[in-house]
């Protein structure tokens, strides 16, 4: 089963429809839940950063949600405004799914870690109208998981994902609203991080400067560097250094009442 975010008459193209999966544990009463971004350049969402993850965190006993947000053609914010979305969705359905509504949580990876970045620290952005009562929830994670995340467009930037999500010439100030790094605060919800050291795709400098945003406004975070991996491991299944990732996480997890 499958949900959509949004009342139909707001959709423009039937195409390109938002929607979030659910991956439901029976014994999940009192528990929270992580609703999960795929990356993809936000150009694509990768099936490996979806659906097995959502299938690991059911194996922790966590219920999870996979989000499809859109990705290209669409840009800023409307990614954001799905997340935001499926953030409100998830907390008014908690009582029908037995889940702690003060306890959900946003993983990312890459792209889908810029994004669940975006609503750690955009969460008073609003970019969207509400409309509806599920709108009436609050959009803020209450903790985040950033899996080699994209954070910043001014250094160390993705092209795809920056061209991809701001188009071909975005102007520096837009660029700086989009840098995460900057938009850190005392809102920022408690963050695990890791990262692979030689990734050659988005580099290890974007989750370094988040960190030290992080450390710099006092914000709870955990941060595994790996010194060897190809960006896009995902679970890392096959690697038995950077496949410790899942262990490292499942602890945090748990320290956080998951």
């Amino acid at each position: 089963m499958t949900y959509l975010l949004w009342p139909e008459e707001r959709l423009e193209n039937s195409e390109d429809v938002p929607i979030l999966t659910p991956y439901l544990v029976g014994n999940s009463v009192g528990r929270g839940a992580v609703i999960i971004c795929p990356g993809g350049s936000y150009q694509r969402r990768a099936y490996h950063e979806g659906e097995p993850v959502a299938k690991w965190l059911n194996s922790l006993g966590i219920s999870a949600f996979v989000l499809d947000y859109r990705v290209a053609p669409y840009k800023h914010p409307i990614p954001l405004a799905d997340v935001q979305r499926a953030i409100r969705f998830v907390r008014f359905h908690a009582q029908d799914w037995n889940i702690d509504k003060q306890k959900i949580a946003i993983l990312g990876f890459s792209a889908g870690g810029h994004l669940a970045a975006s609503a750690s620290t955009l969460s008073d952005f609003h970019a969207y109208k509400t409309s509806d009562e599920v709108d009436k929830e609050s959009s803020k994670p209450d903790f985040a998981i950033l899996c080699y995340p994209v954070i910043s467009f001014l250094e160390h930037y993705h092209e795809g994902s920056l061209h991809n999500l701001l188009g071909e010439n975005p102007s520096h100030e837009l660029r700086a609203k989009l840098s995460h790094e900057l938009n850190v605060s005392t809102h920022t919800p408690p963050t695990f991080l890791w990262h692979t050291a030689d990734d050659m795709t988005v580099p290890v400098e974007n989750s370094l400067l988040y960190a030290k945003a992080l450390s710099k406004w006092n914000i709870p975070y955990e941060m595994h560097l790996f010194p060897n991996g190809r960006h896009g491991l995902g679970l890392a299944e096959n690697d038995e250094v950077v496949g410790q990732w899942t262990n490292l996480c499942e602890n945090w997890l748990a320290r956080q009442g998951f």
